[in-house]
């Protein structure tokens, strides 16, 4: 199995390159990047692997798949560069800019019958994980309410365009969290602030979602928020679960871990971050689950192998989208914004 990767910002070569080279029996053929910067941290991080001028040079020295991280702006002609070279292929998220391009991405695949998938690798956190088991388990009774919410301070992440704003990229994860575990939306209201010297990028969002179901989701994200909320707190008529702070996956990642070098450790949160199980006067301490970001990439090499179903369906990802596209519309209307069923 070849994997080329398309791009070596910080999503390219913290998010995707550590979890590509520890893939058992998987070549890291190749990364395109026209930076003399970049390329210098890919001989630096990966002596062994080629630096690429272009996806086709890539892919004419021969990838089973393709992985794209480059700048939201852009970001859909590459993938469907890939789709038209019959290439499966991985988009990072959010893998298009609206609704309509990604339906268009989506079209083109089926048409091509080119493997596509979206880089939720969210799905994999210790707490969605923990979340998820808790709901199946029917631990929390009949969930009414979801807060999902991912805040930091990091300022210099304000006004940055590569991922299209906090609510295109962290509200990717959360909406899709939110779906994988509610299902469709009803209907939608949001808020966006962004800062005055750039005004067409968000750098915070809260979202109340409806689903079809009844629950309502909660979400939020902020490059700017000093006090951050819990990362989950979900409520249902048998208690609470609620989890501070996030997912130990990405830190590691920046720190230079990787599931090769951590074995059985990675993401496992120990005891270094415990959720809660509330009721009335009964509090619980609730492990949390075994987290997996690497899982994405095994059943991604799986699929490519025809062995199972890509890891996130594209049609997931244009329904986030929708829910996306409906959130910018309530944010600039002031009012609610009901979906379409279908």
């Amino acid at each position: 199995m070849r994997i080329g990767l398309v791009g070596f910002g910080q999503g390219g070569r913290f998010f995707h390159a550590p979890l590509i080279a520890s893939q058992p029996g998987v070549t890291f053929a190749g990364v395109v990047t026209r930076s003399a910067e970049r390329r210098q941290l890919l001989a630096n991080d990966y002596p062994v692997v080629r630096p690429f001028d272009s996806l086709a040079q890539l892919a004419e020295a021969g990838v089973d798949l393709l992985v794209i991280s480059t700048s939201l702006h852009g970001r859909a002609e590459v993938v469907m560069q890939a789709i038209e070279l019959g290439i499966a292929v991985v988009s990072d998220k959010p893998f298009a800019a609206d609704t309509v391009q990604g339906q268009q991405l989506m079209d083109a695949a089926e048409r091509q019958n080119v493997l596509l998938s979206v880089y939720q690798n969210r799905r994999w956190d210790s707490d969605f994980l923990t979340v998820r088991k808790l709901i199946n388990a029917g631990a929390l009774g009949t969930v009414t309410r979801l807060e999902s919410f991912i805040e930091r301070y990091a300022p210099a992440s304000a006004g940055t365009t590569s991922g299209g704003g906090v609510l295109r990229d962290l509200g990717s994860h959360l909406v899709d969290q939110a779906l994988q575990l509610f299902g469709p939306v009803r209907s939608v209201y949001a808020e966006m602030a962004s800062s005055p010297h750039a005004p067409d990028v968000d750098h915070s969002f809260f979202m109340a979602l409806t689903h079809r179901n009844g629950v309502v989701s909660h979400l939020g994200a902020s490059v700017l928020q000093n006090s951050p909320r819990p990362r989950f707190r979900v409520s249902g008529t048998s208690g609470c679960y609620s989890v501070e702070g996030l997912d130990g996956q990405e830190a590691a990642l920046l720190a230079g871990r990787t599931p090769k070098s951590e074995g059985d450790h990675w993401g496992a949160e120990e005891h270094r971050r415990w959720g809660w199980f509330e009721q009335g006067e009964e509090r619980e301490r609730v492990p949390s689950e075994h987290g997996g970001w690497d899982q994405f990439y095994r059943q991604m090499i799986a699929a490519v192998q025809r062995q199972g179903p890509v890891p996130v369906l594209p049609l997931e990802a244009v329904q986030a989208l929708q829910v996306l596209d409906a959130a910018r519309r309530s944010a600039q209307l002031g009012k609610v914004v009901t979906l379409a069923e279908g």
